[in-house]
This record gives C-alpha cells, structure tokens and sequence, in this order.
C-alpha cells in the first residue's frame, strides 16, 4: 500500500455544496456568459465530481433558473430598499452594475426554466416592486408607465454593462442614474 492511502472510502462531504455550484458558475458566467456555462466546468471549477451538480441541479437549465431566482429575489430587496420612484431606477442600475453575472442570466429566459414556482415568485416580486414605484408616481393611471420605466433603467444598465456609456469623471453610476431616471414624466 502506498504511503498516506488507505482502502477505507472517504465519505462524501464539501459543506455547501449548492452555494459552491452557484458561486462557480457567477464566476464563469463573469468570464464568458451564461449560453457558454456547462455543469462539468461549473463542477471542475468548485473543485467537486463532474456529477456532483446533479445532487442540486438536474442539468444546466436548472442551474441557471436557480442563480436567476438568486438574481431576482437579491434585485427585490434593492427596489424595496428604495424609497421612491427614481430611487428605486436607481437601485434598479446599481444592482445590475454590481451584479452583472445575475443580470445577465436574469436577461437569458430562453436558457431558464420560466415556469419555476420559486424563478416566478422571485421575479413577480421584484415586478412589483417596479410597478409600485411607477404607479406610486403617477397622476394618472398608464398602463404602459412601468413598462416605459423598466426599460429606461435597464436600457441604461445594459449600456453601463456593455461599455457604451461610463460615468463622466467624478461621477459614480449612482449619480448617472439619478441624473437619467430625473428625465422620466409622470404626467
């Protein structure tokens, strides 16, 4: 027998299992988007079996439901944090900015099993927490307001995300979005 080996088998044992996975997989969604994420890299880079993802994770879909359900429930917290509505578009760009490996499989629904009850219930509380915000604000009932909201915040973070906009010297992406959320109307 060869020095420091034994015959007796090693019980299985990694401590949070699901929240290594998960954190492996942020980091490679960072490096390379979330359509390139394969569970045997997310388990190589956790440092667990290739078919160690399968005790949290049926395949790749459910992980990503998972960090998207993550990614919605952490973006509600930050909306009701906000105490207004341009608080809460600000909230809304921040929280992409400085989560981007969530905001990213939060925008790739095609790769998300959508009907998730735990993806649902997390992204209809952050939608409310958008909605809340923009009919808090209106004069008149819009239908359309929150929509029109959502997608000036989120039109910003892709952009801040992307590169095609940096703040301005001095300027702190908080401040731009204060600045660009100040230009929505309400009447």
């Amino acid at each position: 027998m060869l020095r420091g080996v034994t015959d007796a088998p090693r019980p299985y044992h990694h401590g949070d299992l699901r929240r290594a996975l998960l954190d492996a997989a942020l980091a490679l969604v960072a490096e390379r988007g979330p359509a390139a994420l394969s569970l045997r890299e997310v388990a190589r880079r956790a440092g667990v079996s290739h078919a160690a993802p399968a005790h949290h994770f049926a395949n790749k879909a459910g992980l990503l439901t998972a960090i998207a359900a993550e990614g919605y429930r952490r973006l509600a917290d930050a909306l009701a944090g906000a105490d207004d509505f341009q608080e809460k578009g600000v909230a809304y760009v921040v929280f992409a900015t400085e989560h981007p490996a969530h905001f990213a499989v939060m925008r790739a629904p095609d790769l998300l099993r959508t009907d998730d009850a735990d993806l649902v219930a997390a992204e209809t509380a952050a939608a409310e927490q958008l909605r809340a915000g923009a009919n808090a604000r209106m004069t008149r009932v819009d239908p359309a307001a929150p929509v029109a909201a959502w997608a000036l915040v989120h039109g910003l973070a892709s952009l801040l995300l992307e590169g095609n906009v940096r703040p301005e010297a001095g300027e702190t992406v908080e401040s731009l979005a204060r600045a660009v959320t100040g230009h929505l109307r309400t009447e």
